[in-house]
């Protein structure tokens, strides 16, 4: 997936933002450190990854068309419609360079059948972050289709009935998702039909500077694997400095712990039951992990730690404090990769699985996605050209620079053996391929008020950093009444 447009690490109490929970599991075996000296991540495309889509002998053609600079192989299927249809990209900077690509790609591809895709680059999640999309949809001017780096607020979407169900469009087009991991299957179903369509996913890790990690004596070879260990090294690699510090070994809401419930996810908790269509913010994994962020707070000074954070670069800068040096360990994505590749291709990093809690998801991940979606009321030949182009983007030729780039990975196992990463051995994507297949995976707080709950779980989390004498449980509570309320009233 492509993450340019992943959110920058905030400073430290900025917007709400809080955990990196990296605790505790059993220990990692060899196989569960991959170590880049010198960040040299492969880049080279085209390998051919036959992800699930499955068509008939009789409407599916091969073709191969420019996409960029490459010549790549496709399949073409025919379903006997022709005519174009508008779509709405959520990317910006140099994934919208590599959209266009694809929508160039696509164009030629299904030139001989008439189709035809038109683009338009729509900021803030393709226009789901700031009601544009709704506006749209209101007054009968959305796209067709669209895609959006926020899956979360595109469930909530789901759920108030903005966007259609896909699955006899889905079976028009032969696109098969039954092999998709299931952790994705999270996102794209709603009350047992599909609605969204994840291009391809990603997985969470813990990564560290093995450099400050031998320079305050700790043993690379074995990576922190309980929170007692992670603690212990956030221990070892943090320099105080006066009233601040000149390093912090971690700063568990940087990175991907701005997250609402990446970390809680971690350490077991479920802020959304399903099955009871509850709100849960009370459990005991949760209450432990808000108890985790306060330990932090208090050993550390709120105060202190903002002062060193502020002014940090984010993830796409060569000012992030893990380039820089002045962070020893964060968590985040397998996007990170191509950050540092591309601006501290010097500064050595291994990456791990994330420590859990002895009650934690050991050895799993969040998977994030950007997901595809058709606005509801959208011409049923529309949407089924629309289809066409989320198939097309599912097929490994089209995906490949994107996986070897930002590391991100295949909705299905399978589709690995075709990556070039896989075939060329590379040690970081065989573990994010583990990873990957682990059953505990998933996408959290899926609800009707997804959106909501997170910026309040976010508010709530920083007033938690800055006042250590609140009640992580009482304040919990509290908001798990309110958001049960608002979903309730839905």
């Amino acid at each position: 997936m492509m993450r340019k447009q992943i959110k920058r690490s905030l400073s430290v109490l900025s917007a709400a933002v809080m955990t990196a929970a990296m605790l505790a599991a059993c220990g990692q075996s060899a196989g569960d450190v991959a170590t880049v000296e010198d960040n040299q991540v492969a880049t080279s495309a085209e390998p051919q990854i036959a992800v699930s889509v499955e068509t008939t002998e009789s409407n599916t053609s091969s073709k191969t068309v420019a996409m960029g600079d490459r010549q790549i192989d496709v399949e073409v299927t025919d379903i006997g419609l022709k005519g174009s249809f508008t779509y709405w990209s959520a990317f910006t900077g140099d994934s919208a360079t590599w959209e266009q690509e694809r929508v160039d790609a696509f164009n030629e591809a299904y030139k001989d059948l008439g189709i035809t895709c038109e683009v338009q680059y729509v900021p803030d999640g393709a226009g789901i972050n700031n009601g544009k999309l709704l506006s749209a949809i209101a007054g009968g001017t959305a796209p067709d289709l669209l895609i959006t780096d926020n899956p979360t607020s595109a469930y909530q979407y789901v759920a108030e009935g903005s966007f259609m169900p896909l699955d006899s469009v889905l079976k028009q087009i032969d696109l098969d998702v039954d092999s998709f991991y299931d952790g994705c299957k999270d996102v794209m179903y709603y009350k047992d039909q599909c609605y969204l369509i994840p291009q391809d996913t990603n997985v969470i890790m813990l990564y560290f500077r093995p450099d400050i990690a031998k320079e305050c004596g700790l043993d690379v070879d074995n990576p922190p694997a309980t929170l007692e260990e992670l603690d212990a090294w956030a221990d070892a690699m943090t320099v105080a400095d006066g009233s601040s510090y000149s390093r912090m070994g971690l700063i568990p809401w940087l990175d991907s712990g701005n997250d609402a419930f990446v970390v809680p996810f971690f350490f077991g908790a479920d802020p959304y039951i399903q099955a009871e269509n509850k709100i849960d913010l009370t459990s005991e994994n949760m209450v432990n992990y808000m108890k985790w962020i306060q330990s932090y707070a208090s050993k550390y000074d709120p105060e202190k730690i903002n002062a060193f954070s502020s002014g940090l670069g984010g993830m796409f800068s060569p000012d992030h404090p893990f380039m820089t040096g002045k962070v020893g360990m964060t968590i985040t994505g397998n996007w990170f990769t191509g950050a540092l590749k591309a601006y501290a291709p010097d500064v050595p990093y291994t990456a791990v699985p994330v420590p859990v809690p002895s009650y934690g998801r050991a050895k799993s991940s969040t998977f994030g996605c950007n997901v595809f979606a058709i606005p509801n009321g959208t011409d049923a030949d529309k949407a089924a050209l629309a289809a066409l182009y989320i198939k097309f983007c599912e097929q490994g030729s089209v995906n490949d620079d994107n996986f070897c780039q930002w590391r991100s990975i295949p909705v299905i196992d399978a589709a690995f053996d075709d990556v070039t990463l896989t075939k060329e051995g590379d040690a970081m994507y065989k573990m994010e391929r583990e990873i990957a297949g682990s059953p505990l995976n998933g996408i959290p707080a899926l609800c009707s008020v997804s959106a909501e709950l997170s910026t309040q779980f976010q508010t709530l989390r920083e007033n938690l950093i800055y006042n250590t004498s609140l009640d992580p449980e009482t304040e919990l509570k509290t908001l798990e009444e309110q958001m049960q309320a608002a979903m309730d009233s839905k």
